[in-house]
């Protein structure tokens, strides 16, 4: 009988440092779709502050900090990351455990901006996009979600199916700009 082995989306694939840009895959964790009943936002904003100690985030933000984040993923709709989530939350919203359709990986250094100017059709400087906002958008033909997380650090999410292309097109846009910086 064959013995399954969990794997991660990018297993294999990272870690990598390139110039001044680090991508590291984040640790498989829960994931879970937070779509609130008609009426009941404020209710799961205040249960999941309760339980897990963040709001519901608003339009294009994240809530939360490391290890335990809210992050808006749409109209109606928001991903909390890290924690198993509590069950008065089900009162107020329909959850659905996500965990292995997604892979997640951590972009952060000195030109994480550059490189993702390179590939992503949003604003994402510093001066534009904070701390704690986030966008659903495009990463070259992907579709993901992505939140600055510090001054220097992104979280990216992107379908686990995808994983080998979203780490081969942030692989050559790190390679391109520290290209550049060197040339």
């Amino acid at each position: 009988m064959a013995e399954l082995l969990a794997k991660s989306p990018c297993d294999g694939l990272l870690p990598l440092s390139i110039g001044d840009a680090q991508l590291s895959e984040v640790d498989m964790t829960v994931l879970t779709s937070l779509a609130p009943y008609n009426g009941k936002e404020e209710g799961l904003s205040d249960a999941l502050k309760a339980a897990h100690g963040m709001a519901l985030p608003a339009v294009n933000r994240a809530t939360g900090k490391e290890g335990a984040r809210a992050i808006w993923f749409g109209r109606g709709h928001s991903l909390l990351v890290g924690p198993t989530p509590n069950a008065s939350l089900a009162e107020h919203a329909a959850l659905t455990d996500q965990s292995d359709a997604w892979s997640i990986v951590r972009l952060e250094g000195g030109d994480a901006e550059d490189v993702l100017a390179r590939l992503v059709p949003v604003d994402l400087r510093q001066a534009h996009f904070k701390r704690g906002h986030t966008s659903r958008t495009q990463l070259q033909h992907m579709t993901i979600s992505i939140t600055r997380v510090s001054d220097t650090a992104f979280l990216i999410i992107a379908f686990r199916s995808m994983a080998k292309t979203l780490v081969h097109d942030l692989e050559t846009a790190m390679k391109g700009v520290a290209a550049r910086r060197a040339g």
